[in-house]
């Protein structure tokens, strides 16, 4: 088990936050429970190389594409697909949601002599 999401977000938000993230060593996934109280705003944003899902949990809101509106409410499983743009607004009740994508490989720092692979 790795939490228990709706213990996680049954507290009333009053600040956006990250309720919980995957951290696990070993992981081939990246994961995150988000929480955005009521009319909080995330920017318009891409993500260029991966996939992501979305799961909301609890409340509800906005998701803005440039295809659509799309309303987001509890039990609401999106899938993104790479270069998909988005932005988020969290209505009246508060949102909270959570993301899924391919783990991105960390950064290594090179000196400029090596080969890139």
């Amino acid at each position: 088990m790795l939490c228990d999401v709706q213990a996680l977000t049954g507290e009333s938000p009053d600040s956006s936050a990250v309720l919980w993230k995957l951290a696990e060593s070993g992981r081939q996934l990246d994961a995150n429970l988000i929480r955005l109280p009521a009319g909080e705003h995330i920017a318009t944003h891409a993500e260029p190389d991966l996939d992501v899902l979305v799961l909301v949990v609890t409340g509800d809101g906005v998701m803005n594409t440039p295809a659509e509106p799309l309303p987001l409410t509890a039990g609401v499983l999106l899938w993104l697909p790479h270069g998909s743009t988005r932005s988020i607004t969290a209505g009246p009740g508060g949102l909270a949601y959570v993301t899924v994508h391919r783990r991105r490989p960390g950064m290594q720092i090179r000196r400029r002599s090596d080969p890139t692979p």
